[in-house]
């Protein structure tokens, strides 16, 4: 694409991928966002959240607990008949990817935004093709953009295509590359150019007619269902026929013109590398500066990834002698990416005897240099590579055995110090660990069902190992590994643990290196729980079939960074099962290992990424979640909230959770954690924070153990209550609330707290 002459009623713009995707979202005009935070297109949301609370769009936005509920919450907003918008990434497509074909199914339009990241697992957050390759069989158009100025111009030109064949379509370009990266490109200056140019929404069977109801999403069997197929294959022919009218009238008022695919000196060219994405740009200067050298050399990309646009990829790349696809995915098993297996099908179809070599490059974000497709075309040119192999694999280093470990891991006999003893009046018994040589035994009377913790205190743990070595790479001031080392000097017995994704999970395992002393694995958000009460139920059957030695272990599933919204589903089912497990959460009020979005357990008022403050907006709209009682409510045996202010409190509550976990069912703690970084305040100050939301009532310090509810700490009795106010003013996030005009958003905060704590003190024994 050769842009001409831009109009007029053009302005330059100096900006991002996500920035720009954002600005023509606003120029769009659209009426609701449903989304979910995850690197790298969070930004999207970010920057339109600003320009909500700046009073420059009314889009509604609605913050999902994960993105299988964003995608729910766009389908029903399509349905209803909304002007709809998405944008994910990686994993967060691969959640939400079961909505996406009932929304092709049922022909409702609307436009996603995927920033294309590398899919879990090992976790990375760097961009490849991995996730949009998913797509190619939902039935959504996918636009492929190559630079900032076209993820502006595809989202406008997008959104047309969706409403004229009634699909849902996705304009994809690349994570951090083009997502992130900044440069020149041009914008329509009135925003009613672009919603001219899209037209008005038209609804042939409006949804919200009650005097002419629908019913969307039948059940169907055969005949029924092949024939909605039928028509689904038909609105993508018709895609092939209506995309290049849009392409042209678009370069009519734009200047800058598009087709299906791209190329630059193709028409004679004896090689030819195909690849997506910002690769392209790259690849254009290396083949320039050959051609200047008199090398017959082409390269070209595509921008339909569906419909794939077979015919005009032929026209331009079909002559060559040799051709170099190069994928930013594997297909494994395949011998190829996607990208290669479509382009290989095709050249047959048409019958080109072109040699056609395959090379799997750039995953995980791995740079792709001029030199790399200098690289490529000389081994296409010269017929060197093989017909399929990674480009850039670096081999390990030799070490022969596997070394010393980086440090002795913590085992049983380190961590039974004898320094807490729990003691249950539930039945008369006494309960011994056979491998136990000290004095830890649990003393059980038979007079209520509470249990309490002889010991316990800091002075007593201080010879307890830390089961989390030094040389993680948290923040200064981060709460985490106060929580965590708090929670783990409670536990006497071996643990062995799950962290959610989030910061505790990224600053303890950066490769090739671990801060964790015992045994450790990671999951994703949305199945932490699940995941780990299946390592628990084989654990006791190998126990049990002598595969492994007996003897009690405490399984921990650590989360945080909002980690109980999207993750709240497996918590809860696991809760229900009532695996032996050991839930921990460290509540730091919002997703911090993305960049501070809200999550539902930022408190109402907080501004964060995307609830920010501004003339039509104060913060955060809704109250925080109450997950403990939440937890409570599934008839788990304990549940606990726990400060850092409250250590002995802390350990104590730690060691009955441990003794219900191993014993009874699931147990969970929840700990409010500080944040320095986002919640905007200072390192050497938050241990006063936390005690003031403390005594302010908004985290009270209570247990539930086989539904009693203990009050652990009354500020009212001690004289030390305050208003919620007065904790507010103490963090940047909510020091705004402070002024006059936000009085009433504190008032409710104020209601909702003391109603909170006075339904509390009534359940308390």
């Amino acid at each position: 694409m050769k842009s001409e002459q831009y109009q007029s009623n053009q302005t330059m713009e100096y900006a991002s991928g996500n920035e720009i995707a954002a600005i023509a979202i606003k120029q769009i005009g659209y009426d609701l966002m449903g989304y979910y935070p995850i690197t790298p297109s969070t930004q999207i949301a970010e920057n339109l959240d600003i320009m909500r609370a700046n009073g420059e769009t009314d889009i509604v936005m609605v913050a999902a607990e994960g993105e299988h509920s964003a995608a729910g919450i766009c389908y029903g907003a399509a349905v209803a008949g909304g002007r709809v918008i998405n944008a994910t990434s990686a994993n967060g497509l691969l959640y939400a990817i079961e909505q996406l074909p009932v929304q092709s199914g049922t022909r409702y339009p609307m436009v996603m935004n995927v920033v294309c990241r590398t899919v879990s697992g090992p976790l990375s957050i760097k961009g490849d093709h991995s996730d949009i390759m998913y797509l190619l069989n939902a039935g959504w158009p996918i636009l492929f953009a190559t630079t900032v100025q076209q993820v502006y111009d595809f989202n406008i030109i997008a959104l047309k295509l969706a409403e004229q064949v009634r699909l849902p379509v996705v304009v994809a370009y690349d994570g951090f590359f083009t997502s992130h990266q900044k440069s020149r490109c041009y914008r329509f200056e009135n925003d009613e150019t672009v919603r001219s140019f899209i037209g008005p929404k038209v609804e042939e069977y409006p949804f919200l007619d009650l005097d002419h109801p629908i019913t969307v999403g039948s059940y169907m069997n055969e005949p029924d269902l092949i024939n909605n197929r039928y028509q689904l294959h038909l609105a993508m022919e018709q895609v092939k026929q209506v995309l290049p009218e849009i392409f042209e009238s678009y370069g009519k008022l734009s200047g800058r013109h598009y087709g299906n695919v791209e190329g630059s000196y193709c028409q004679d060219a004896d090689t030819i590398l195909v690849l997506l994405g910002s690769s392209y740009d790259t690849s254009l200067e290396v083949v320039e500066e050959m051609r200047a050298d008199g090398e017959m050399v082409g390269v070209a990309t595509i921008h339909t990834l569906r419909p794939f646009p077979d015919k005009e990829l032929y026209e331009l790349i079909g002559h060559a002698k040799n051709i170099m696809v190069a994928d930013r995915q594997d297909s494994y098993g395949a011998g190829g990416g996607n990208l290669s297996l479509e382009v290989r099908a095709m050249l047959q179809k048409y019958g080109s005897n072109a040699k056609v070599k395959s090379l799997v490059y750039g995953l995980g974000g791995k740079d792709f240099f001029k030199e790399d497709a200098r690289r490529m075309l000389e081994l296409a040119r010269d017929n060197k590579a093989t017909e399929f192999d990674y480009y850039g694999v670096t081999p390990g280093e030799d070490i022969g055995d596997e070394g010393e470990p980086l440090f002795q891991p913590v085992t049983r006999d380190k961590t039974n110090i004898g320094a807490t003893r729990v003691e249950s009046m539930q039945s008369t018994n006494t309960h011994n660990d056979d491998n136990d040589n000290k004095t830890k035994q649990v003393e059980v009377k038979a007079e209520s069902n509470h249990l309490s913790v002889a010991g316990g205190t800091l002075n007593s743990v201080t010879a307890m190992p830390s089961r989390i070595a030094s040389g993680h790479g948290a923040c200064p001031g981060c709460g985490i590994p106060v929580n965590l080392n708090l929670l783990l000097r409670g536990i006497e017995d071996p643990v062995v643990f799950l962290f959610q994704t989030g910061c505790a999970m990224i600053v303890t395992t950066a490769y090739p290196k671990t801060s964790f002393r015992v045994p450790y694995v990671h999951n994703l958000f949305q199945n932490g729980a699940a995941t780990l009460s299946g390592v628990a139920e084989i654990c006791y059957r190998k126990q049990q079939k002598g595969e492994i030695p007996p003897g009690d272990i405490v399984f921990v599933m650590v989360s945080g960074d909002g980690g109980m919204d999207i993750g709240m589903g497996s918590a809860i089912g696991t809760a229900l099962r009532g695996h032996r497990l050991l839930m921990f959460e460290y509540d730091n009020g919002g997703y911090m290992n993305t960049g501070y979005q809200l999550s539902y357990s930022t408190p109402l008022g907080a501004k964060s990424s995307t609830s920010h403050v501004g003339k039509n907006q104060y913060g955060k709209t809704f109250f925080n979640k109450d997950m403990p009682q939440l937890m409570a409510a599934t008839g788990i045996p304990y549940v606990a909230t726990v400060a850092e202010s409250n250590p002995t409190d802390f350990i104590k509550k730690a060691a009955k959770a441990a003794y219900y976990a191993k014993t009874t069912g699931t147990a969970y703690v929840k700990a409010i954690s500080a944040c320095p970084l986002n919640w905007n305040d200072k390192p050497a100050t938050e241990r006063r924070v936390i005690e003031a939301a403390v005594n302010c009532c908004y985290f009270p310090l209570y247990e539930v153990g086989q539904g009693n509810t203990i009050l652990s700490y009354d500020p009212e009795k001690s004289g030390k209550k305050i208003p919620v106010i007065d904790w507010l003013s103490m963090m940047g996030r909510t020091k705004h609330l402070v002024k006059p005009e936000y009085r009433q958003v504190v008032e409710r905060m104020q209601q909702e707290i003391d109603q909170r704590y006075s339904a509390l003190k009534k359940n308390v024994i």
